[in-house]
């Protein structure tokens, strides 16, 4: 059995709690990034869309299809891209963007996160005095996880 095999069927497992030898849809997201790949919320979407949608069940032979689809998924960015990103808002070059703009950023612009996600992923981070952050931190701290 080759490592990537190996490495689908413990992820396969993980998810299938019950030993049916099925994942509920639904966690198809979750499981994709437990084998390294960032899929959008777009394409997971369309994904649960294209084997059964809500309610179904997939089974391993079917993961491992969704893993080795043609073109399959970006690997997540580099710290440099997003840095550069958040560089785009912070006018005075100063390192920092404030936690109220990093909020409205997060939850309006591309992928969309709700107000519960951001606020869990800025706990650990150091805010400051005047209600800021250190991005280049902050893109750090998120990509270690």
């Amino acid at each position: 059995m080759s490592d990537n095999t190996r490495k689908y069927k413990d992820s396969f497992a993980l998810f299938d709690k019950k030993g049916s030898g099925k994942v509920a849809i639904s966690q198809l997201g979750d499981m994709l990034r437990a084998v390294g790949q960032n899929p959008t919320l777009k394409e997971i979407s369309e994904l649960e869309s294209s084997v059964g949608g809500d309610g179904s069940e997939i089974d391993f032979d079917t993961y491992v299809k969704l893993i080795n689809r043609e073109g399959g998924f970006k690997k997540a960015g580099q710290p440099e891209d997003y840095i550069k990103a958040f560089q785009i808002f912070d006018k005075d070059l100063s390192g920092y963007i404030g936690v109220g703009e990093l909020k409205y950023i997060l939850t309006t612009i591309g992928e969309k996160l709700q107000e519960d996600e951001v606020d869990e992923l800025l706990k650990g981070i150091k805010i400051t005095d005047d209600n800021k952050i250190d991005y280049v931190e902050f893109v750090k701290s998120i990509l270690a996880q």
